[in-house]
């Protein structure tokens, strides 16, 4: 078992906070006068946009197994790609709130 002394608990302690900051002003957008677009999202925007793009892959696959039952359309392939590209979607969605939420405990059972 190793003993950590004061003053390298301090440094350590100092080296997670100028971390943090540093973590914290590079999420944070910069503000230009103007109508500039700087190019870079946030990660909630990202996240919403997936999000979205998800739902509308879902969406779409309802809409050709609808028309497929209803006899509108004869196209199974289609209707097949839809619906494994919903899911394909659905599971990348899944994986990465897995990972989300592994990260969010590991970084709440870190001691301070």
């Amino acid at each position: 078992m190793t003993v950590i002394g004061s003053n390298n608990l301090l440094a350590m302690r100092k080296a997670i906070i100028e971390q943090n900051d540093a973590l914290q002003k590079a999420g944070k957008p910069e503000q230009h006068s103007g109508t500039e677009q700087t190019g870079a999202t946030s990660f909630g925007a990202q996240m919403k946009d997936a999000l979205e793009q998800v739902n509308n892959l879902q969406q779409d696959s309802a809409a050709a197994r609808t028309d497929y039952e209803l006899g509108r359309t004869t196209d199974i392939a289609g209707v097949m790609l839809a619906k494994q590209k919903a899911s394909i979607g659905f599971e990348a969605t899944l994986q990465v709130r897995n990972k989300l939420l592994s990260a969010y405990k590991d970084i709440m059972n870190m001691p301070v």
